[in-house]
């Protein structure tokens, strides 16, 4: 993490952001991640300020660049303060350096480059190539992935020449787009060209950091199952588990970030899906079962993560019952073994991928679930670790696949994990 500010940087800050004289300094710790952030002319820029102080926190170093039209929304201090270095502007820009042009040095030090609110404007300069500021000028100078959050004007956004610049953009491997979201803008209209919300952002910040831009799942469709059942006895009352889904949801992340085509069926959950995977909710095992089976013939990957019942009551009351008429013992019958019957209905080029959450010994019931269903490879998740399991942000694993692998994952953040797993079957 990188070290709190002293109080001789922190003057040095104060008198960069009140007279402008730029320290640039590319020294700090080369083994830390590096994100420029550039921040366009629009109200969304107001959002960037919870981006950077959360990468901050992360541990990633940051650089801000803002536009002239950005600075009449978000002043330099502010994005200064939260990032912990002096924030550039195109008055630094037309400034004599100490030592090499400033967006050469940007350009080259970015492990990631990020834009948002990224307008209208920018957009088409970037289509075209063209640069006339420092941001324009730093994207051009740099190799590194850059990611791109737009936010306008419903009107503007589905514009013709918007579009054609947006898509003409995205054919650049890159260029890393984040979808516009529909909603409330701040014109009062309602309807597409919101920018995506920072976690959003951050997470596709996060793994681009990771897979260095590359698409490696480019043209696969990858069926993830997650969260947990739900079999109900009543209308109020049923048999699940604390399952919510976060690894799954990780997992469609990790895909969508790195190019697949994304379908997450899920139990019920309190999280919102990602722009770009088409979600299908579900409630019980019978109903995952159905729509699993229905999607997995055009599959390349399927990821059975859901921790799904394995029992549910044998009868069910439309009405809830009342106290006194709960049974004693619960009469149970079997739901069905999701992952072994898609086992048997797989074709040779698909890869299944299953979950094995256990407590004590996590190995020797992955191997057996794993032969016995036929998957390709397992994830032994163990569920009596502090911070990992259900419901944490935090996972641990060993990865098992048919040939006999064995990787053991260390406690990470489920989107590592998530990636981890994806570089772990890749090489199928």
């Amino acid at each position: 993490m990188p070290l709190p500010l002293n109080p001789k940087s922190k003057i040095r800050l104060e008198k960069f952001a009140t007279e402008g004289n730029p320290p640039y300094n590319f020294s700090q710790n080369p083994k830390l991640k590096r994100v420029v952030i550039g921040v366009g002319g629009g109200i969304a820029a107001y959002k960037v300020c919870e981006l950077v102080s959360t990468l901050f926190k992360t541990g990633v170093e940051i650089r801000v660049i803002l536009t002239r039209s950005a600075q009449e929304f978000i002043k330099p201090l502010t994005l200064a303060t939260l990032s912990r270095h002096p924030a550039y502007t195109d008055d630094d820009f037309w400034q004599p350096t100490h030592s090499r042009p400033l967006h050469i040095e940007l350009g080259e030090w970015a492990d990631v480059l990020v834009i948002a609110p990224l307008t209208a404007n920018t957009l088409a300069k970037l289509a075209y190539g063209m640069a006339d500021n420092l941001l324009t000028n730093t994207v051009l100078a740099s190799t590194c992935p850059v990611l791109l959050a737009p936010a306008m004007n419903t009107d503007m956004w589905e514009q013709i020449a918007v579009q054609r610049n947006w898509q003409q953009l995205l054919t650049d491997s890159r260029y890393h787009g984040v979808d516009t979201a529909s909603g409330l803008l701040a014109c009062d209209r309602v309807g597409a060209g919101r920018m995506a919300e920072p976690p959003e952002i951050l997470v596709y910040i996060q793994s681009l950091l990771h897979t260095q831009g590359k698409r490696d799942l480019a043209g696969k469709k990858v069926l993830i199952s997650a969260g947990g059942t739900r079999e109900y006895l009543d209308p109020v009352r049923f048999i699940g588990n604390p399952a919510t889904g976060k690894m799954g949801l990780a997992l469609a992340q990790a895909a969508l970030h790195r190019g697949a085509s994304v379908t997450l069926v899920h139990g019920p959950a309190n999280w919102d899906v990602p722009l770009g995977v088409q979600a299908i909710p579900v409630v019980s095992a019978e109903q995952m079962q159905q729509v699993m089976q229905e999607y997995l013939a055009n599959a390349d990957v399927i990821v059975m993560s859901a921790a799904v019942a394995d029992v549910k009551p044998r009868d069910y009351s439309t009405e809830k019952l009342p106290k006194r008429s709960l049974p004693q013992v619960l009469p149970l019958e079997p739901v069905p073994d999701i992952v072994a019957q898609l086992a048997q209905l797989k074709q040779p080029h698909q890869l299944l991928i299953g979950f094995a959450a256990q407590t004590g010994d996590i190995i020797k019931p992955a191997l057996e679930k794993l032969q016995s269903k036929k998957l390709d490879a397992i994830v032994a998740n163990p569920i009596d670790q502090p911070e990992t399991g259900f419901g944490s942000d935090l996972n641990q694993a060993i990865f098992l696949d048919k040939q006999g692998r064995q990787v053991e994952i260390a406690p990470c953040s489920k989107l590592q994990m998530a990636h981890q797993l994806f570089d772990f079957v890749k090489s199928f």
